[in-house]
């Protein structure tokens, strides 16, 4: 029996490093990350940047993501042939110097673009699409930034189709957005083949059921996706020169529908879903936010949460996903990720980055199988190899066997156990044994 369970171990382990090989063609993808937003890491006082520095470098590398202009960096070409990459530097050389894998989105185009007067910047209209008539210089700056740092291999196409809404027809111009993305994307290609593109970057915005503007394919009890955005998406799915991986975003809130703020997020699940059925290309969630009303929960209710999402998003095919990253406001904020750099002593990372973040890249890479496991209600759950998470999702505490494991849940408590090796053997045994 020891020699059969030995060879049943190695078995396992054979098993799991072939089915292993992430969607990017690169196994040390590690597929969660964040976005630098305005007040980020790499500006403060410098032994609090010093401190968050070394907390990053510790950490498992996770993908950041850097604006080109705004979100913390000033515009990058402020007059035709004039630029400035000061500011998108110091971004760059952080993440570097953090040991991050650095993902560039190319957003936001500069004033003169956009018919705003060369020379001036009005942030304002930061979200401004550039004109039909500059598409070609958006897409020189581009390939400016990508041979600026020739390091970079992932670029994302603008943000959430910003400027791109048509007002008078109520709807989404995914023509010219698509314009636009197809010189972009020749455009960073032709800087270096290996350059990986990607778009269009829609929030798959959601209304109640009874909205005139309500998908009927891509609907349940959390509400339903605005039929305009699934157009759009469609449009330059079909009409696109070339992508390496889909962007979306979303928010999951209960003002559709959902019976509470873990029902909403029912909805991430439903949009992979529905990406599935369109495309075969990794799909990247580049913002995803829940119900705002979480932020009045108690700190264990916010994680709770939050985790409850990122596990939906890793068990539905979700590769690489980002937290857009929140000003942190105090050393008690259960969602930041680290404390602010200006303040005494800051720079200190917190639980969310420590606890959830790098130990979802530690533990449910997209290279590995993650799949959510049956539970308890009030109970979510996500396991990956001998890695196994567990929410509570109630106000209340539980008690349950969960994966074969005996736990002790508190009110909206987040568990990381450690499977032994005795389990994978079952479950393989399971899995693939005949009855």
């Amino acid at each position: 029996m020891a020699a059969l369970a030995a060879v049943l171990v190695v078995c396992v382990t054979l098993a799991a490093s072939l089915a292993h090989g992430s969607a990017d063609g690169d196994p040390t993808w590690p597929g969660w990350g964040f976005t630098h937003t305005q007040y980020s890491a790499d500006d403060g006082e410098p032994e609090a940047v010093a401190t968050i520095t070394d907390a990053l470098k510790a950490a498992s590398p996770m993908v950041q993501a850097q604006h080109i202009m705004g979100w913390g960096v000033d515009n990058p070409e402020p007059e035709p042939g004039r630029f400035n990459f000061g500011d998108l530097d110091l971004r760059m050389d952080f993440i570097k110097r953090t040991g991050g894998i650095p993902v560039i989105v190319l957003c936001c185009a500069p004033d003169w673009m956009k018919g705003g007067e060369s020379g001036e910047t009005d942030w304002d209209n930061l979200e401004g699409a550039p004109l039909p008539e500059h598409f070609d210089d958006f897409a020189e700056l581009s390939s400016r930034v990508a041979e600026r740092y020739p390091y970079v291999r992932h670029f994302v196409v603008w943000n959430e189709f910003k400027g791109f809404f048509d007002d008078d027809r109520k709807r989404w111009r995914a023509e010219e957005y698509t314009d636009l993305y197809n010189k972009v994307y020749n455009a960073v290609k032709a800087v270096n083949p290996q350059n990986k593109v990607g778009g269009p970057y829609l929030d798959f915005a959601t209304w109640p059921l009874s909205s005139p503007d309500a998908a009927a394919e891509l609907q349940g009890p959390w509400g339903a996706v605005d039929q305009r955005v699934l157009d759009a998406f469609s449009y330059w799915n079909q009409h696109k020169e070339g992508a390496d991986f889909v962007v979306v975003d979303g928010h999951a809130t209960t003002t559709t529908g959902a019976a509470d703020e873990f029902a909403a997020l029912d909805e991430f699940g439903a949009v992979g879903a529905w990406l599935r059925k369109q495309t075969d290309l990794p799909i990247w969630w580049s913002e995803w936010y829940v119900d705002p009303a979480s932020l009045e929960f108690s700190s264990e209710h916010q994680v709770a949460l939050r985790v409850a999402a990122m596990i939906e998003l890793a068990s539905t095919g979700a590769q690489t996903v980002f937290y857009w990253n929140p000003y942190p406001k105090g050393p008690d904020c259960a969602i930041c990720l680290w404390t602010d750099t200006w303040a005494p002593d800051g720079g200190q990372p917190l639980p969310f980055l420590t606890e959830v973040i790098d130990r979802f890249v530690r533990s449910f890479p997209p290279d590995a199988e993650r799949r959510k496991v049956p539970v308890a209600d009030g109970l979510v759950a996500l396991e990956s190899g001998r890695a196994l998470l567990i929410v509570n999702t109630t106000d209340a505490p539980i008690s349950a066997t969960v994966h074969r494991q005996h736990v002790e849940l508190s009110p909206y408590e987040v568990k990381w156990v450690t499977l032994p090796q005795w389990i994978g053997v079952l479950d393989w045994v399971e899995d693939t044994l005949p009855g």
